[in-house]
């Protein structure tokens, strides 16, 4: 024979691979993306661990062994002495981290202190202006600290410091020699540095908290010097400066693994899509093969053989599949760090290729193409050898069995009760003991049977959903109706794709809704724990001066100054305060939402109460509540609740007038007030103007209190970094959905060759073709946009709940439309290929071809 290999199951199978290798191109394709996905994740861990790894600084590379003390007292001047005259140490330097609050402000600030010094290979920070303090009285400062108390070289500061006798306080001027910019990366507030022996006195420290070594002579042997150390501090731990540099920066990756982590979590999911999107084009591949595969039945193939043979030849796919993904990766892991220099964010290029992580991608890869082919290759191989002799069938007879709506009945209805366990068990405001974790849980088990139900049941939803989705369609011509009908008239296959566009929309509109939520309570959380810029009170808890908010309104520096009343009622049995602060005048007022009821216009004998006290007094907006101030019962009508807690610790907050009449005193408790102008120049301004006004005697000498609250930093920017990392990791879900759908079409056009052909026979023209095509591939993402967000919103509102009970839930229907319409769009431009090759079939070839 001259080719005896094809007389093979497996060589008729591999013959039919080397006849027809765009088929399998396609399935290939969704296989590469799941491979460079994973291998994708490997490489951006490796990039974030080298750029951490060579951006960190902590303890500076010249030092070699570093002595912390172990008996809990700090190692002295005479110890550090000793150290530094031990045969092998070239240079030793003592650290000092302390802080001490600063005078001259009636707004509260803080200077963090470090020891450092200042020149050498052992030093820590770098000099940028002026000199490095060199005797007592004089400190550096931090470009931080600098930007934010407006210091330069020159500039006096008064720090706070206790009193000799423990009591009282005592101020200590130093003068600013010089702005510093720290080398390491964990600096995180403002802060001044001075040489060990200078900062220890001025903070009153007679030892310290750990002393950095250099060494200069290499022919010593490390566990001799440590040993001398050890005699010379008897008790110190003794660690290598390359030991303490790789704690730091593990800690330091450590931080960055939690995004990758959650990274690692969604890349899962779009892996599991590649899995949908391969299953499917392998069921249309062997469908369109049932007459080969029936013949082979026929010839004498068992079922085993035959079965065996097309898991072979997934394998054949997959393994090439997944090398192209891997290097795909790795070549697009070489060009990001480039790439980001350019908009200027610095990243570092993994020193070598993980070949283990490699090797295992390609190995799952060629695992996940065998898996996806194994249902549809034991289906193929079960096809009767009658089958030979008949025309190659959809399969769709068989997609929409009542085994297979049963289980997607059963996994509806398993979603079902534990979403309504969940729903029974969300905590209440305050709740200290709910489980998050195990809550989230079980809600991601309930979205999974509802996914698979979703699965089950696509083929049986694809036509009511067509039906609404496709109305406009069936007014825009002949493309348009034949479209929606050859979407509906193979239900199975749309299910297949359009559950994949589901699962992608459904994570994506999930995501924005929860994150949309959370952004809303963070919004809500900042503006109560920071509703101005300043916040003025007096120490004891007493008023304050009853021109002090108009004398702070007079000044040009600030905006927005507001003076409110508190006061302590009882409800029920338990204290509470009551304030009369006009929750419309706090800044960002727009994020202070309600839970029930409205914040617009708080009428009299009103009030809106905190989450806390809501729950407690099971009251909503429209409820009664009885406060009890000085022994006198007052009635209010609850006009709303507050989603979290009030600003400033409120409880209930009542109009002036209600106040008033209570028998509150007339004079302010508290005063606060916003910078006229942004930036830290606007905010040092404001300060100053604060300062002033408050000088004297009659203004309470010390005893208001100034806080700087909005100075804060908040979580938003992580939230906002986690947002775009979690969106942009998901988008691969609709990536690899995209494609599905080019590979259907593709598979699609090859299959209905005779009816284009037909079509084009009666007189249909190409553009026509081509427009029945296109407008088939974005049903599929129409249909996969519906049933997703149809899927996804109300565990969006189950995730918001139990993550945070008092997150308002916030729809983002922007974004949500823009996904939708930028989906159905992305879908159709993926269809547009397989609709050109469409069009072009000459109407004679495509009548006369063959199956």
């Amino acid at each position: 024979m001259r080719n005896p290999w094809r007389a093979t199951v497996l060589g008729s199978q591999v013959a039919e691979l080397l006849r027809r290798p765009g088929r399998f191109a396609a399935t290939g394709l969704s296989l590469l993306i799941a491979a460079f996905a994973v291998f994708g994740a490997v490489t951006a861990q490796r990039i974030i661990t080298a750029t951490v790894v060579e951006t960190f600084r902590g303890t500076p590379e010249a030092v070699s062994l570093v002595v912390t003390p172990g008996d809990g007292e700090d190692i002295g001047e005479a110890r550090l002495s000793e150290i530094r005259k031990t045969p092998g140490v070239t240079e030793a330097v003592g650290r000092i981290d302390g802080g001490s609050p600063l005078d001259g402000s009636a707004v509260e600030r803080y200077l963090a202190l470090s020891a450092d010094p200042g020149t050498g290979a052992l030093a820590r920070v770098r000099l940028l202006d002026g000199a490095y303090p060199s005797g007592p009285g004089r400190l550096a400062v931090d470009t931080r600290a600098a930007r934010e108390y407006g210091l330069a070289p020159g500039s006096s500061l008064t720090l706070l410091r206790p009193g000799s006798d423990g009591d009282g306080t005592r101020r200590v001027t130093v003068e600013v020699s010089g702005i510093v910019r720290g080398t390491a990366t964990n600096d995180a507030e403002p802060t001044g540095y001075a040489p060990g022996p200078e900062l220890g006195e001025l903070l009153g420290v007679r030892g310290y908290s750990r002393v950095d070594i250099r060494t200069d002579t290499p022919s010593s042997e490390p566990a001799e010097l440590m040993e001398r150390i050890r005699q010379a501090v008897p008790g110190a731990l003794v660690r290598s400066g390359g030991e303490v540099r790789d704690q730091e920066a593990r800690e330091a990756v450590a931080e960055a693994g939690d995004t990758l982590e959650l990274v690692t979590v969604f890349l899962a999911v779009a892996v599991g899509a590649a899995v949908l999107v391969a299953t499917s084009t392998f069921r249309i591949v062997f469908a369109r093969r049932v007459r080969q595969l029936a013949l082979l039945r026929a010839l004498g193939a068992t079922p085993r053989r035959l079965a065996a043979a097309l898991v072979v030849e997934g394998a054949v796919v997959g393994l090439p599949a997944g090398a192209a993904g891997v290097l795909a990766a790795w070549g697009c892991g070489q060009l990001v760090p480039p790439v980001a220099g350019r908009f200027g964010h610095d990243l570092s290029v993994p020193a070598h290729v993980p070949a283990a992580e490699a090797v295992l991608t390609v190995l799952g890869t060629g695992l996940l193409a065998v898996l996806a082919v194994l249902a549809p290759s034991l289906t193929a191989s079960r096809v009767s050898p009658l089958q030979a002799l008949r025309s190659a069938a959809s399969g769709e007879g068989a997609a929409s069995g009542a085994g297979r709506t049963l289980l997607g009945l059963l996994c509806a209805a398993g979603a079902a009760l534990l979403a309504r366990q969940q729903y029974a068990g969300l905590p209440q405001p305050g709740d200290p003991e709910y489980d998050r974790f195990a809550a989230l849980t079980v809600v991601v088990l309930s979205g999974g049977l509802a996914f698979l139900a979703l699965i089950a049941l696509g083929p049986r939803l694809v036509r009511p959903v067509l039906a609404v989705v496709a109305v406009p369609l069936r007014r825009t011509g002949a493309a348009g109706r034949l479209a929606v009908a050859g979407v509906g008239g193979a239900p199975g296959r749309a299910a297949s794709v359009s559950v994949v566009v589901a699962l992608g929309v459904c994570l994506v509109g999930s995501t924005l809704t929860c994150l949309a939520s959370l952004n809303a309570y963070d919004r809500y959380r900042q503006a109560v724990e920071a509703p101005a810029d300043f916040h003025l009170y007096e120490r004891d808890g007493g008023t304050l001066d009853r021109s002090l908010a108009a004398d702070l309104a007079s000044r040009p520096e600030l905006t927005d100054v507001t003076a409110s009343r508190t006061a302590e009622v009882v409800e029920g049995a338990r204290s509470a305060t009551v304030s009369d602060l006009d929750l419309g005048t706090v800044r960002s007022g727009a994020a202070l939402t309600a839970r029930t009821g409205s914040l617009d216009r708080l009428e009299a004998a009103h009030v809106v109460v905190d989450a806390d006290h809501a729950h407690r007094l099971g009251v909503e907006a429209g409820d009664r509540v009885t406060l009890e101030f000085e022994g006198r019962p007052v009635r209010f009508t609850v006009a709303a609740t507050l989603p979290g807690a009030g600003p400033y610790g409120g409880n209930f907050f009542v109009t002036a007038a209600d106040l008033t009449r209570m028998g509150a005193d007339a004079a302010p408790t508290t005063v606060t007030a916003n910078a006229a102008e942004d930036g830290a120049q606007g905010r040092i301004r404001a300060q100053r103007a604060v300062t002033d006004t408050l000088t004297g005697p009659e203004r309470g000498d010390g005893r208001v209190v100034a806080e700087d609250p909005a100075a804060q930093t908040t979580g938003s920017d992580d939230l906002r970094t986690t947002a775009t990392t979690v969106v942009l990791v998901l988008g691969l879900t609709v990536l690899v959905a995209v494609v599905g759908v080019a590979t259907t079409a593709s598979l699609t056009v090859v299959e209905r060759g005779r009816e284009f052909g037909l079509l084009r026979a009666l007189g249909l023209s190409g553009a026509a073709v081509h427009r029945m095509v296109t407008v088939e591939c974005a049903l599929h993402g129409a249909l996969g946009g519906v049933l997703g967000l149809a899927l996804g919103l109300p565990y969006s509102w189950l995730v918001v709940r139990v993550a945070e009970t008092s997150a308002p839930f916030t729809v983002p229907v922007g974004q949500l439309a823009a996904v939708f319409t930028a989906l159905v769009l992305v879908t159709a431009a993926a269809g547009t290929a397989p609709a050109l090759r469409a069009s072009r079939t000459p109407p004679t070839v495509a009548v006369a071809q063959g199956d």
